[in-house]
């Protein structure tokens, strides 16, 4: 499990970029966290390390954003309209678990449940956690807590890795 402390929206930023020019096809990142907590701005950071020049926006209305033109292809979830996991499977979204890129997915909790142990039941079709099942790539839980106005502790692991 790694933790960051971010103090700005541009760290928080440039954390996501370190994960973009690391990412390799088949990611999955699953973020938490409150609303304005800094889930897009990580999101953002992680298609500019993508070498994405697109702006990126938070497909809260649209469900799914998808950015070529970078090194590999990144599709943006924004579960926050979707208010069952049964609205989410209907919404055929799982095409999106083992992606031809990297797939970010905003409220994740609303799909898998609270990551930790208690997740085991909670996961797309088949009842499992997203780092058991085998229709993900590698999985990534990211949660961001807001800790002040411009600070934000961000956790993150990749259970099985």
């Amino acid at each position: 499990m790694g933790t960051f402390t971010s103090h700005s929206p541009a760290e928080t930023a440039a954390l996501g970029e370190a994960w973009g020019r690391d990412a390799q096809s088949s990611l999955v990142i699953g973020l938490c966290g409150d609303l304005g907590a800094g889930k897009t701005q990580l999101v953002k950071g992680l298609a500019r390390g993508l070498g994405c020049v697109q702006l990126v926006r938070s497909p809260t209305y649209a469900l799914v954003n998808a950015y070529a033109g970078g090194r590999l292809p990144l599709f943006h979830l924004d579960l926050y309209r979707l208010e069952t996991r049964d609205q989410i499977i209907a919404a055929g979204l799982d095409e999106y678990l083992k992606p031809d890129g990297v797939t970010v997915i905003e409220w994740a909790e609303r799909w898998f449940g609270v990551p930790g142990p208690q997740t085991a039941d909670h996961g797309p079709q088949t009842g499992e956690s997203p780092e058991a099942c085998p229709c993900f790539g590698h999985f990534r839980w990211v949660h961001i807590d807001v800790l002040g106005e411009m600070e934000r502790l961000i956790t993150y692991e990749d259970p099985g890795a």
